[in-house]
């Protein structure tokens, strides 16, 4: 099944929903990355967050940027997405592993204490920046509160990662429920209430529920409508011709011990693990362009 995105309103335009399929894409993220069952989870997470969150950029070049920067095993996590279905990610420690807790892989220890920060550029001269503490370390509840406290918008986010015995992507989704400014309190109230009740978002993809039927499951009996699908996936915006400004960007005193080396070199992108090689011929090409 592909990876898609669905957003939707209910409530005569109380509230906004959106749902996500990303099994692939966390698929994708895994093995580019070589990830253990904690950094698959983790980022996994991280990234149906994250794709949801783009498509509620208004523009096509706009970029979001989720990181979160916690003190456990795993290290920093990164994640940018936009208003396409485009999105990437990276953690620091992509092979981290740690012992069950409870009998459960244990997320929040990987991740530990520290911040989340959600990095809007927008086409402004500064891209705006929201910064919150991690609540639990477990993803979906650190983005409900950087909802509730960097943007005042009560949200509900549930995100979800199964794996199998052989380490692969069973299934990935999650959702995200959000209060218009216009919702009474009378339905505010009634959604609460739902949403304590409704099933873990690991059950609903357990039991193979499509992003539709997770809105229908949450929202069925209050005027759900479905507005649109997105297509989804891992998608890095690195090349070859990209890359070589970065490395002209390091100056021509680098450049130079380089080319004395006499060996090619080879560039990795942190976001896909793509491997570019540079000959020296093409090395003494970027000297030639660097300005400094």
């Amino acid at each position: 099944m592909k990876d898609y995105i669905v957003r939707a309103t209910a409530a005569g335009g109380q509230v906004r929903a959106f749902a996500i399929t990303c099994k692939n894409t966390v698929e994708e993220a895994r093995s580019r990355h070589s990830m253990s069952p904690i950094g698959t989870i983790a980022l996994g997470r991280l990234l149906a967050g994250g794709a949801m969150m783009g498509t509620m950029m208004k523009n096509d070049d706009d970029v979001l940027t989720i990181q979160i920067k916690g003190n456990g095993p795993i290290g920093a996590m990164t994640v940018t997405a936009n208003a396409k279905g485009e999105v990437k990610g990276m953690v620091a420690n992509p092979e981290v592993m740690l012992p069950l807790k409870d009998g459960k892989i244990d997320i929040a220890g990987a991740v530990g204490i520290g911040v989340l920060s959600v990095i809007k550029d927008i086409g402004l001269r500064e891209p705006y920046i929201g910064d919150t503490i991690l609540i639990t370390s477990e993803i979906a509840e650190d983005l409900t509160y950087y909802f509730a406290t960097s943007e005042q918008v009560p949200s509900s986010v549930g995100l979800g990662v199964l794996m199998n015995n052989d380490n692969t992507v069973r299934e990935a989704g999650g959702f995200i429920i959000q209060l218009m400014p216009n919702a009474s309190e009378e339905f505010i109230d009634k959604l609460e209430e739902r949403i304590k009740s409704v099933k873990s978002i690991t059950y609903m993809l357990e039991e193979g529920m499509s992003p539709e039927q997770i809105l229908e499951h949450i929202l069925g009996d209050m005027d759900l409508e479905i507005l649109d699908t997105i297509d989804t996936g891992f998608k890095c915006n690195c090349s070859k011709e990209r890359v070589s400004k970065a490395v002209i960007s390091i100056g021509r005193e680098e450049l130079s011990k380089m080319i004395a080396d006499n060996k090619p070199i080879e560039v990795n992108c942190h976001f896909c693990n793509t491997h570019y090689n540079f000959t020296i011929d093409e090395l003494q090409d970027m000297y030639n362009k660097a300005t400094h």
